[in-house]
């Protein structure tokens, strides 16, 4: 049961829309960028290493102007999504297959709890030498990151399915394949779109982090943050960029919030608002 308390005080009128979690966000934000500008103008930290949020949005305005910048943006964008479908493709069966065939599931523990502890950073020297700076390096460190939360939320999500329905399923001839994907899979669903949702966040972040590390060769969001400080020291830069890439996250993140609020609606019952 979710109690809510409100404070009202006399003679002072309600406000009902910042009882919407949109406009209670927005002012945070509004709340953060305030303490950036404060903070920047007020000389507690070097204007160089920490700007002001205005010259962060002036330089951001600036970099928009500049043609490449879109570019870059959409080779993140496109890379971190080829890197997610990957991970989704490769996630989703296995913990489909681990979770239905327990003794797959223990043969292979060991081996997952090997190497879901190894840094996904550490290994992209390892993979430019192999793989070069391009595409495919960075695929494959982000396919790497991004596909535990999705194998794990997979496997949980199908220990939670209801066993009799899964029993009924059988009683009228469906085979373990057909009550994998009639029965088991629509249950996990809510499960493995949590997993999503957190592979994403990984994707996104190992994708900018093997641009700064490659070198930005191929481009991207990080080529752009590895010029700024390597070559001009614009911390302004760095952090409009920086900016960017959360708005893309931010984005991808609400999208499939809402995925989950109206495709699985059923899971959310009775939850708190």
């Amino acid at each position: 049961m979710a109690f809510a308390l409100r404070l009202r005080l006399p003679g002072v009128p309600a406000f009902p829309l910042l009882g919407r979690p949109w406009i209670r966000g927005a002012i945070g934000v509004a709340l953060f960028l305030a303490a950036g500008e404060a903070i920047g103008r007020m000389g507690l930290v070097s204007r160089e290493d920490l700007p002001p949020t205005s010259d962060v949005l002036r330089a951001l305005w600036q970099m928009v102007a500049v043609e490449g910048f879109g570019s870059d943006v959409l080779i993140t964008t496109g890379n971190w999504l080829l890197g997610l479908a990957v991970a989704i493709a490769i996630g989703v069966p296995a913990g489909l297959l681990l979770g239905s065939v327990p003794i797959l599931n223990s043969a292979s523990r060991l081996a997952i709890d090997f190497l879901r502890p190894i840094p996904s950073v550490a290994l992209i020297p390892l993979a430019i030498l192999v793989l070069g700076t391009g595409t495919e390096m960075r695929v494959f460190v982000m396919v790497f990151a991004a596909i535990w939360p999705i194998l794990f939320n997979t496997i949980y999500g199908l220990m939670e399915v209801d066993p009799l329905a899964k029993e009924t399923a059988r009683s009228f001839g469906a085979g373990r394949i057909r009550v994998a994907l009639t029965v088991s899979l629509p249950s996990a669903a809510p499960f493995i779109l949590t997993g999503i949702r957190l592979a994403a966040t990984i994707a996104l972040i190992l994708e900018i982090t093997a641009e700064l590390l490659g070198g930005g060769g191929a481009g991207g969001i990080g080529k752009v943050i590895n010029v700024a400080t390597g070559g001009f020291g614009r911390m302004d830069v760095v952090l409009a960029a920086t900016l960017v890439a959360g708005v893309i996250g931010l984005l991808a993140n609400t999208m499939l919030e809402y995925v989950s609020r109206h495709g699985f609606a059923w899971a959310h019952t009775g939850a708190p608002s």
